[in-house]
């Protein structure tokens, strides 16, 4: 039995496959055709969805990882697919480079974060997906392809966000840039004042972000810029700012509202007062990413920037509305347009509105009334994170829908590398 790191899904695979390289993966993916068993590729478990289950083969890359080549001069990196993100920053390190965003969770595959669209925050640099310069993908024939801007653009414009659908990604080539540094400035502010002047706190800062506390008017602001002095925090300071406090004194007031949910708005309140302003620098990957030890579930759309002020001002009334004490802040990010056919930023500046609930808590409900919120404005599901949306509604918010539809045509006319989640999201092959 596999479960994911939420432990909301769970598989019992016909067969389990550790490949070693790319020709172990072609081999499986043929055997596993030619039995007329279905294919997909597991990362590290932690999307929410149902992406990567199967009743069929299940490969799992733990085995194919690490750097398979850099230069420096270009800042072009390849690495294996089942590379960590967390793996793949200390070795962009030891080359003094570095990716130019990303998440605030560093413990997907490669692979796996590209092919779901995980994303960080900026006013300018996209996801991870975006700063991927070339693919290498085993295709539902075992047959091994590379893809790029100029080599197989059809194929390369979809599969950056693949989902899995298209074949199983073997290698990844980043386009990375020079190592820098980035100042965190955290601040906590009043909620009506970071929604009233959200454009210039987007504008004014290469990285933007806000948290804001469910029954109560505060929110916590991060603004990451890039700096040249280093000036971590001291050891201490982040042990007690993010494992005493963020991760051990939250997840026991997790535990505590799950029990009693009625304290939740009274533990919210004394926590957002207590929050206070921190500055430091750090080289990039430290300040992008946090240790997220406390299990939740996840619900993620993006809506187009612009509507951001008045839509979130309509999911504040939410909770009370129906009735939910919600103790999980909610986390807000943006991300510039791009050109990926089913990234959740394609063709519009999108901002991102996550929201979550402590693991084994009930979420339908506000998830459901979230999730109504962010239809009324075209919102799009994060692809690894909960929806209840099918292919027809998809279409309608994907002008490019039907071209990542025609390429898995292609490539997987005898849908190897179909399951229940890509047959409801992109319909059948």
């Amino acid at each position: 039995m596999w479960r994911n790191w939420a432990g909301n899904q769970a598989m019992s695979p016909a067969q389990v496959v550790h490949p070693r390289g790319t020709e172990e993966v072609s081999a499986a993916v043929k055997e596993a055709a030619a039995a007329g068993r279905r294919v997909k590729a597991i990362g590290s478990g932690h999307s929410f969805t149902a992406i990567g289950l199967t009743d069929g083969v299940l490969l799992q890359l733990d085995r194919h990882s690490g750097l398979l080549s850099a230069d420096p001069d270009t800042g072009l990196v390849t690495v294996a697919a089942g590379t960590p993100l967390h793996a793949l920053n200390a070795t962009l390190a030891e080359h003094g480079l570095g990716l130019t965003n990303m998440g605030d969770i560093d413990v997907q595959t490669v692979s796996g974060a590209i092919s779901t669209g995980t994303h960080g925050t900026g006013r300018a640099s996209g996801s991870i997906a975006h700063q991927v310069a070339g693919l290498e993908i085993v295709l539902a024939d075992g047959s091994v392809v590379t893809c790029s801007r100029t080599e197989r653009p059809d194929l390369f414009e979809v599969a950056r966000n693949g989902l899995g659908a298209l074949g199983v990604v073997t290698a990844v080539t980043f386009q990375t840039e020079k190592q820098f540094a980035l100042t965190a400035d955290e601040r906590p502010m009043p909620l009506d004042d970071v929604l009233d002047g959200f454009e210039e706190l987007v504008a004014d800062n290469e990285h933007f972000e806000f948290y804001w506390f469910p029954h109560t008017r505060l929110a916590l602001t991060k603004r990451n810029n890039r700096a040249t002095e280093l000036k971590p925090l001291s050891r201490a300071r982040s042990f007690v700012d993010d494992e005493l406090l963020s991760n051990g004194l939250f997840a026991a007031t997790c535990r505590l509202g799950a029990l009693m949910p009625r304290v939740i708005p009274g533990i919210n309140k004394v926590a957002a007062r207590a929050l206070s302003a921190r500055t430091y620098t750090d080289v990039a990957p430290h300040v992008f990413t946090s240790p997220r030890r406390v299990r939740f579930c996840e619900m993620e759309y993006a809506i187009p920037r612009s509507e951001l002020p008045a839509v979130f001002r309509e999911l504040t009334a939410l909770p009370e509305r129906i009735g939910e004490h919600i103790s999980f802040p909610v986390e807000c990010r943006v991300a510039p347009a791009d050109d990926i056919a089913l990234s959740t930023a394609s063709g519009r500046d999108s901002a991102y509105i996550a929201v979550h609930v402590f693991r084994g808590t009930r979420f339908d409900r506000y998830f459901d009334a979230v999730e109504s919120l962010m239809g009324s404005v075209a919102g799009r599901p994060h692809w690894g994170k909960l929806h209840n949306l099918d292919a027809a509604v998809l279409r309608e918010r994907y002008p490019r829908f039907d071209d990542f539809l025609a390429v898995r045509r292609e490539v997987d006319p005898e849908g190897v590398f179909r399951n229940a989640y890509l047959d409801r999201v992109l319909g059948p092959v």
